[in-house]
């Protein structure tokens, strides 16, 4: 990989986090990032820096973070080379931003987005992507976020969206419980110009990228909009804070990022910053009307044509 093309997606992602903390910020009016910044050494096996940036207790979010990362190793780590074992004992560069908001309100869904590069000597790719868990959950919301979805992929292939829409259904799911974590979005790994099918020059996935970044903001900023005034009880709260535990189990047991930031001895606060502030662990589902609004939802949402779907005002959610 050559150094201009290094130095183009590290300029976009300080660009992109910058971005994202001031929209958020403005949107919750109460509390500002507070930025990490953070380098280390490279006398050890892993190098690089960053800013890990954190909004908590806002009144609009309970938790935000956005955070930047460009590492360096000499040797990749487990949870990268599963996927690519003729990459095992090569150095490698990783960056990106990650991204997750946990609102305080349950009407207001919880979103993550990803984008990030990878090279290892010759070989390079991009990765990335977006979905939305929501607790109370509406069905013009999953419209709108599919929609910008598929804008995201539209000027890159005709098929891009229906393949990263089906990955993303198949990596956000929990196997153990057979339901997905939210209502999907994208999701794409090893993308480069040898990828079958969709493969692209090095420019057309770097403007992937952007769009991917993009699209998010766009979208969520309007659910944000539309959900935050709706109102709530404990009821719904408590079933908020159960939920958020399908998010952690997710993290922990099957989430690729998380696992290769621990791997490579990334610091463990800003991998877990993902984490939800407050959790309720229950054996039971404590509300079995909330669920029935819910669980159809993720458990059938996989084979759903949202594109295809009402764009009519009909809520499934209080």
């Amino acid at each position: 990989m050559s150094t201009d093309r290094g130095a183009a997606v590290r300029a976009y992602l300080g660009a992109l986090q910058d971005e994202l903390c001031a929209a958020f910020a403005a949107a919750d009016g109460t509390r500002e990032f507070v930025r990490d910044p953070w380098e280390r050494s490279s006398a050890d096996t892993l190098s690089g820096n960053g800013v890990t940036a954190v909004l908590e207790d806002g009144a609009l979010f309970e938790r935000g973070g956005v955070a930047l990362s460009d590492v360096q190793g000499s040797k990749l780590p487990p949870a990268a080379t599963a996927r690519n074992p003729h990459l095992a004992g090569r150095s490698y560069r990783a960056m990106g931003v990650s991204v997750v908001m946990h609102p305080r309100s349950p009407q207001v869904p919880t979103s993550h987005m990803n984008v990030r590069f990878f090279s290892a000597g010759d070989v390079w790719w991009f990765g990335g992507g977006f979905d939305l868990t929501p607790y109370l959950p509406y069905e013009e919301d999953a419209l709108l976020w599919h929609r910008a979805a598929a804008a995201a992929c539209a000027p890159f292939h005709p098929g891009l969206y229906a393949r990263m829409r089906q990955t993303c259904d198949e990596y956000f799911f929990l196997r153990h419980r057979g339901e997905a974590r939210g209502i999907g979005g994208l999701f794409y790994d090893d993308l480069n110009a040898e990828t079958p099918e969709f493969g692209m020059p090095w420019e057309r996935c770097f403007e992937l990228m952007r769009a991917v970044g993009a699209q998010y903001l766009a979208a969520y900023r309007q659910i944000v909009q539309a959900r935050r005034a709706l109102p709530y009880g404990e009821r719904e709260r408590h079933y908020q804070l159960y939920r958020r535990g399908r998010y952690v189990e997710f993290n922990l047991v099957f989430d690729r990022g998380t696992l290769f930031g621990l791997q490579s001895g990334g610091r463990t606060d800003a991998i877990l910053m993902s984490m939800p502030p407050a959790v309720a662990w229950a054996y039971r589902s404590p509300d079995a009307q909330l669920d029935a609004r819910l669980l159809p939802l993720l458990t059938t949402q996989r084979g759903r044509d949202w594109l295809g779907g009402s764009s009519g005002a009909t809520a499934t959610g209080t």
